[in-house]
């Protein structure tokens, strides 16, 4: 390290963001993730042995991946290296793997090669790393907030131990809001400041488990706010509410929380749920999502979880889409509620789901004879001559429209696809296909 580089890190380590300076350095000052980090857990074990194989965070932002990577830098015996995807290339990858290779034959030693953002690096560049992941001369770190089994190549995943980290509790939140107000050696000690109760818990619910985003709008409230008389500086629920007008929810509509929350939404209306179906709702409108893509999957719902059960959950569903087309946003979001909440509240029935896939398996798989001729057009001059439409029996012109025939081809005759529930208007049609069996 040269002078320059010196003097730049110790700026570094005073003026970065408070939440860069108050990373924690050792396992015993990390919070949560206790489910991997936690004393007597794999990861917790690996790290305190310096036992490392190769392994990827994923998790949403602020949650300790970065920061579990240096506490990993600051104890292992390894030589530790850090790239981000964003940045760095395929010539970054090779100057790694050149100095690994240095290394492991002049000192006999290790790299560790932290990838932060990996899933941004392209196919060709995960593929670089690869073959000196699989001989040992590198050990791969990588941080994602993207599912690494969607984003990152395949043969590097299965050499790989996932950790899945989690957002914060408000507890923790709060445990890294007083360590930010109370340090004097890397946080805001010096300052005399001091948080109300509710400003601490607005803070920490606001910060939907980023403890990144809580820190900086503590350091935003401190650096912002006036000494009292009492030569403190006092963050009440006013000054927090000031530095975090608008909570910064995870979503990414390409990303994780983009289909992890539509598949909420739609499992809330499929089950019956209206209050999680708005709540669900709500995320994505609140989030930006496209309310066209919302309107669609109500309408997929009304069809594929409601059916016969209510047909009119799809009438509402569709009306619903076109609505919100026309009318567009915010008031479109009054639309999309109601059609959400008519079809969570609708009696349940995939079974026209169901008959659709059966019936497709059969055209897939079966060898079909063909449609019986009875059925077949007859509407062209020489149609009689082919034998086609003779013997069809016209429904109308039987008592109650009905008239027991065979429709589906002979192998298929006793085959039975749909298969009403007792829910809602199917019951009905339960019943009338009964009676109608009965007459044959």
């Amino acid at each position: 390290m040269d002078l320059f580089e010196y003097a730049r890190q110790k700026t570094m380590r005073t003026e970065a963001p408070l939440a860069a300076r108050m990373r924690p350095t050792t396992l015993e000052e990390f919070v949560g993730q206790e489910h991997i980090a936690g004393r007597g857990k794999l990861l917790y074990r690996a790290i305190k042995a310096d036992k490392l194989s190769s392994l990827i965070f994923y998790g949403p932002p602020g949650t300790g991946k970065t920061t579990l990577a240096q506490i990993i830098a600051s104890t292992t015996a390894s030589v530790f290296v850090q790239l981000n995807a964003t940045t760095s290339g395929i010539k970054d990858i090779k100057e790694t793997v050149e100095e690994a290779k240095t290394t492991m034959g002049m000192m006999g030693k290790k790299t560790i090669l932290f990838v932060d953002e990996i899933h941004r690096f392209n196919k060709t560049q995960q593929d670089a790393l690869l073959p000196h992941v699989e001989d040992g001369t590198l050990i791969l770190i990588g941080a994602t907030t993207e599912n690494p089994y969607f984003e990152v190549n395949k043969a590097l995943v299965s050499r790989s131990r996932i950790f899945e980290l989690h957002h914060l509790s408000k507890e923790h939140i709060k445990v890294l809001i007083l360590r930010a107000l109370q340090d004097a050696e890397k946080g805001l000690g010096a300052y005399q400041a001091e948080i109300t109760e509710e400003a601490l818990d607005f803070l920490a619910d606001r910060a939907s488990g980023d403890a990144r985003g809580a820190i900086n709008a503590v350091e935003l409230a401190v650096l912002t706010t006036e000494q009292s008389n009492d030569g403190k500086i006092h963050i009440t629920l006013e000054v927090a509410e000031e530095c975090i007008q608008k909570r910064a929810l995870n979503y990414d509509k390409m990303g994780d929380n983009h289909y992890d929350t539509i598949s909420a939404f739609i499992k809330s209306m499929r089950g019956s749920d209206p209050d999680a179906a708005l709540y669900y709702l709500a995320r994505m409108i609140y989030a930006g999502e496209d309310p066209k893509f919302i309107a669609r999957r109500i309408v997929i719902c009304a069809s594929e979880d409601v059916g016969n059960a209510d047909p009119q959950a799809l009438q509402i569903a569709v009306s619903a889409a076109q609505a919100v087309d026309f009318i567009g946003m915010p008031e479109g979001r009054i639309i999309l509620s109601q059609a959400a909440v008519y079809v969570a509240c609708a009696p349940k029935s995939n079974a026209a789901l169901t008959g659709i896939d059966q019936a497709l398996e059969d055209v897939k798989h079966m060898q079909i004879g063909g449609i019986p001729p009875y059925l077949k057009d007859a509407h062209y001059q020489s149609a009689g001559q082919l034998g086609r439409g003779i013997g069809y029996l016209y429904a109308h012109d039987y008592p109650g429209n009905y008239v027991h025939q065979q429709y589906l081809p002979d192998q298929l005759e006793e085959k039975i696809y749909y298969k009403p529930t007792e829910n809602g208007l199917e019951k009905m049609l339960k019943e009338r296909l009964e009676k109608l069996k009965v007459h044959r």
